[in-house]
């Protein structure tokens, strides 16, 4: 197969004007290209008025050799390369699971799914355990969050089957390194599970919260019929270490399981396991995050704005945007997690603290456009102890973070009501006592405020001041970005995990062998894509130690 990059056609072009294209790129007859699809599909909106759609097509033509060394100079063609999956070891012929201790995943979310489900394919038969519920019971408990204001700190936003990303925009794009097509890997257990076949060559691909859940489900299924097992409700609360090796786990209930091997797919928010295993002397460091809000313009105006008069243009669908703005005062204001025709969400795990979060449906088709704004912290910024030097515990992010989540729920009245303010209002420091044009999503509520208040404020000084200053700058890339009446909603913690469970080479961790640190919560990820290609590599790591070191995993006796 010959490979075609940067092939370039109107917007508005025929639906059958794709084969010329590629007869005239090539310089062939009509007859010379036996079939072709398409690999990616993307867009190039620059110049509003002739927006072009950008092709890579994967070509069988009569005579490919030829072809490669009439291109030999050029390098938007070029042989196809095997996207096809394979492990990166080999399982022995003679392997057999029976007898050895199985190894274990700790969550489910988007890292924790993706490793069980290689380490099944392996015939590795994992035990996954997680906290939180089944993905449809999950649902219900997050809805009765916004819409009753009830908490429960095991079934939310951020714990359950799927993990955080199944309340988000079901982002599948990921700007990761990917020698090995991993995340075609992904796209494929996806569309397999049920997601539309468009996922495998748009530009940007996503799936939305709906069709997640039966996807999730699906997975899930595939791992139980390899031979794995999903236990919900089951937190792990201790961990065996001797000699510096992993030796079982205890769970909530009292159950104590051996292993030898587990997968830690913890997620961003799993606060009181950090504790723990940092209580027991794993490895772990403060790593820098974000922090800022949300903030809700009319999608009609993003859509204008990016696309001027082909807004709306069904191929296009909901436009998003990218933003970074580098302040006086030294710090760096971005767009985060950006939900086109979405809403804004409760993602709240803890009592009495508020935490913001986006996310959209397959369709995108809610009137309000969201994203985080939100301003680069490093560890010094959020220690704890009032010095000025040396390292910092890595709980202080979690400490730092908790403050502003309580901060949040007072300004808000209580009931997990979100503190908000008109954009122009918080640019000109006035606070908003009523809404403008733009309804905010929010649920439970959102209460207007003032969110930089004097002695009462929702975030540091810094932060609001380097927002302040940023709004207005992004109004020169869209416009009507600073609109008076646009909505900021408090406040955004959690855009990152603020600590790293390191790892070595082997993906395992420093001082805990056998510990498999993994995932958004390890501070090795980002969105869905990420983690689960996280999770892929991480569970090939822990199968090339069973498979190829058999004595590693089976149910020896342990000392004491």
């Amino acid at each position: 197969m010959l490979r075609i990059t940067e092939l370039r056609l109107p917007l508005a072009h025929a639906e059958d004007a794709l084969r010329p294209a590629i007869v005239s790129r090539l310089g062939i007859f009509d007859a010379d290209l036996v079939a072709f699809t398409v690999f990616k599909r993307a867009y190039d909106a620059r110049k509003k008025t002739a927006i072009q759609l950008i092709y890579t097509v994967d070509c069988e033509v009569a005579d490919e050799a030829a072809l490669l060394t009439r291109f030999v100079a050029d390098p938007h063609v070029r042989a196809a390369p095997d996207t096809s999956y394979r492990f990166a070891g080999h399982v022995p012929a003679d392997f057999h699971a029976e007898g050895r201790l199985r190894p274990l995943v700790v969550g489910f979310g988007p890292c924790g799914l993706f490793a069980a489900l290689i380490l099944a394919q392996m015939g590795l038969r994992p035990i996954v355990l997680e906290r939180g519920k089944a993905v449809r019971e999950r649902t219900q408990d997050v809805w009765g969050l916004w819409r009753k204001g009830a908490l429960d700190p095991e079934s939310n936003v951020q714990f359950g089957e799927g993990g955080a990303g199944t309340f988000s925009d079901g982002k599948l794009w990921s700007q990761i390194s990917d020698p090995r097509y991993l995340t075609r890997k992904v796209l494929n257990e996806f569309v397999k599970a049920g997601a539309p076949e468009e996922i495998l060559f748009v530009g940007k691909p996503h799936i939305g919260t709906f069709r997640l859940v039966g996807m999730v489900e699906k997975m899930r299924a595939e791992i139980e019929g390899l031979g794995g097992e999903i236990r919900f409700g089951q937190r792990v609360t201790d961990v065996l270490i001797e000699a510096g090796h992993l030796r079982g786990v205890t769970l909530a209930s009292g159950e104590q399981l051996r292993a030898d091997h587990a997968v830690l797919a913890l997620g961003h928010s799993a606060r009181d396991t950090f504790q723990m295993l940092h209580a027991r002397g794993v490895f772990m460091e403060a790593k820098p995050f974000s922090i800022g809000y949300r903030i809700e313009h009319p999608q009609s105006l993003i859509d204008r704005a990016r696309f001027g008069p082909s807004a709306g243009n069904s191929v296009l669908g909901a436009a998003d945007y990218k933003l970074v703005h580098h302040a006086t005062n030294g710090r760096s204001v971005y767009s985060f997690c950006m939900c086109p025709g979405g809403t804004v969400v409760a993602a709240t795990t803890e009592v009495e603290r508020v935490v913001t979060n986006g996310m959209s449906q397959y369709s995108r088709n809610e009137r309000n456009a969201n994203a985080g704004i939100v301003v680069g912290i490093a560890p010094q910024d959020y220690r704890q102890d009032g010095q000025h030097e040396g390292p910092v515990s890595p709980l202080d992010g979690m400490a730092f973070q908790r403050f502003w989540e309580s901060r949040a729920y007072a300004l808000g009245g209580g009931g997990y009501v979100a503190p908000g303010q008109l954009v122009g209002d918080f640019v000109k420091g006035q606070p908003s006592s009523a809404l403008g044009g733009v309804w905010p999503s929010y649920q439970p509520g959102v209460l207007m405020t003032d969110l930089a208040a004097p002695g009462n404020a929702s975030l540091p000084d810094y932060v609001i001041a380097a927002i302040r200053e940023a709004l207005p700058a992004f109004e020169r890339r869209i416009v009507g970005f600073s609109m008076t009446d646009a909505v900021l909603t408090g406040v955004e913690t959690r855009t990152s995990s603020p600590l790293r469970i390191t790892r070595d080479k082997a993906f395992q961790s420093l001082n805990a062998k056998g510990l498999y640190p993994a995932g958004e919560g390890a501070g090795y990820a980002g969105g869905i894509m990420s983690a689960g290609v996280d999770g892929i590599e991480v569970a090939e790591a822990l199968g090339a130690e069973l498979l190829l070191r058999p004595d590693r995993g089976e149910g020896r006796p342990r000392p004491g």
